[in-house]
């Protein structure tokens, strides 16, 4: 623990003293507060390793042990990268049990931060006119936040992708946005993608000391030796620009064939995420003639028709064009956010 290290104004005089102070969290604090107050003490015990639960979006949840002193190096990674050396004032709005929210309270106490924590509620920033140098956030929080986001210097994004309308509303504020790419896998992100300002790109970029490759079916492989002794295999069909750099497509699990063409739904769902406002994704059904066809699945308690998205779908090509729309009152969502793709779609099947 950096001697500098504060938690919502509190200094501590050693790790004994935020020990205490955790389990006062433990015992005594809010959900939020409890979750905090656990895993800073599971970070400061003599075990080498922490538990961390995966979100569930792309199946099963599971526990994962990470090794702490991995942990350790991809928080000095994030700190480097950023410039977020001792005394940065930073804001934890992302829930404690999953990896986000952990490197959060990892890189704070390393690296001396003034740290605050609120719960991860949808607008983190509405009750404060406190100035943050870092914070972190789900687009979900972001889309709430727009309004404030002005009192955080600069912002990483992640645990799912930013629509097309949220990155052109981003451009007119001056927080310095990015999106980043990981998994609980890769102990949080390690690559990121400037949103806005001068710097501001189509690709990801690694973070020091990582590089990628590819597989047979052009999904990402991460060498990444300061955070995982083996390589890091993907689901991740992207576009490898350079050892440093690519563009992400889409998910191979989730592509769609049909008439002999792959169909990227992350690719048709950024296109038309400026029109459509409300919760949506793409997936497919069987086809006796094409093989598979794209079906749009979108939120909204009564069942919209085709001709009602007839003028958005012009902006796809003919085989990106969904064939189909069914409506779910409520999708399925991960407790960080993310829609549950296929426990949502046997909702379909069973209404």
């Amino acid at each position: 623990m950096h001697p500098n290290f504060k938690l919502n104004g509190e200094a501590f005089s050693s790790a004994e003293d935020l020990k205490i102070h955790a389990k006062q969290f433990v015992e005594k604090g809010k959900d939020d507060e409890k979750t905090i107050g656990k895993f800073i003490l599971e970070w400061l015990d003599d075990n080498e390793y922490i538990i961390v639960k995966t979100s569930g979006s792309t199946g099963i949840p599971k526990e994962i042990k990470l090794q702490k002193i991995y942990v350790f190096n991809s928080a000095i990674a994030t700190i480097t990268f950023f410039d977020l050396n001792e005394n940065t004032k930073a804001l934890l709005c992302l829930p404690s049990e999953y990896i986000a929210g952990k490197m959060m309270l990892v890189r704070a106490m390393i690296a001396g931060w003034d740290l605050y924590t609120t719960a991860p509620e949808k607008n983190p920033l509405a009750d404060t006119e406190t100035i943050f140098d870092f914070s972190a956030m789900v687009p979900y929080q972001v889309f709430h936040s727009l309004a404030d986001l002005h009192k955080v210097k600069k912002l990483i994004v992640g645990g799912g992708a930013l629509p097309s309308e949220l990155e052109q509303q981003l451009q007119k504020i001056s927080t310095r946005v990015f999106a980043t790419y990981g998994m609980t896998e890769t102990i949080s992100h390690i690559a990121v993608r400037p949103i806005n300002g001068k710097e501001k790109a189509l690709v990801f970029s690694a973070l020091p000391k990582v590089n990628f490759s590819l597989n047979e079916n052009n999904c990402l492989q991460i060498h990444a030796p300061e955070i995982s002794k083996q390589n890091v295999a993907t689901n991740d069909v992207v576009e490898l620009i350079s050892p440093t750099s690519f563009k992400f497509l889409g998910r191979i699990d989730n592509v769609i064939n049909t008439g002999g063409v792959k169909v990227h739904p992350e690719a048709v769902e950024e296109k038309l995420s400026i029109y459509i406002n409300q919760p949506f994704f793409i997936a497919s059904e069987i086809d006796e003639a094409l093989g598979e066809r794209v079906i749009l699945i979108i939120e909204s308690k009564k069942q919209l028709q085709l001709e009602d998205f007839s003028e958005v779908f012009q902006t796809l090509s003919g085989y990106e064009k969904p064939k189909k729309i069914d409506s779910v009152s409520s999708f399925i969502y991960t407790e960080t956010g993310k829609i549950k793709r296929a426990e949502t779609l046997k909702l379909i099947k069973t209404k």
